[in-house]
């Protein structure tokens, strides 16, 4: 019987868990590919916005991307909207935004650029550059 208890309750446990996981990940704030359309209606509704010029081959953005998961994924930045602009195949939006380069982090406040930083990959100026959104 203490053997039927343990395999339930680690059963239970294990369910719990699967459950729970997923749950947890979605939380996280995640880029979504840029549209016009998708960021004008962020910028209308008065919502802080970041937008990563991105390339899949840069290095910097590889660096990158787990430093915006872990920020994104705190409470304050739960309303942050995040479009991700491909370097490469979206180059009028990146010459709209004024970009050079890929690793360009560009934040929003509504209408207005609050700030931009072109290949950072320091946690702590990251967050800075994040706060202005809010």
């Amino acid at each position: 019987m203490i053997i039927t208890r343990r395999f339930l309750n680690g059963a239970l446990v294990a369910g719990a868990l699967a459950v729970v996981a997923p749950l947890a990940a979605s939380r996280a704030n995640s880029a979504v590919p840029f549209s016009t359309d998708a960021f004008k209606a962020a910028q209308a509704a008065g919502s802080p916005i970041l937008v990563e010029i991105h390339a899949d081959w840069c290095p910097t953005c590889k660096a990158q991307k787990p430093i915006l998961d872990k920020l994104t994924a705190e409470p304050k930045f739960r309303d942050l909207k995040i479009f991700r602009v491909d370097f490469d195949a979206q180059k009028p939006a990146v010459k709209a935004f004024g970009a050079r380069m890929q690793s360009t982090l560009i934040v929003f406040k509504g209408n207005t650029e609050q700030g931009r930083s072109v290949g950072d990959t320091k946690e702590a100026s990251i967050a800075a550059l994040l706060d202005k959104s809010l």
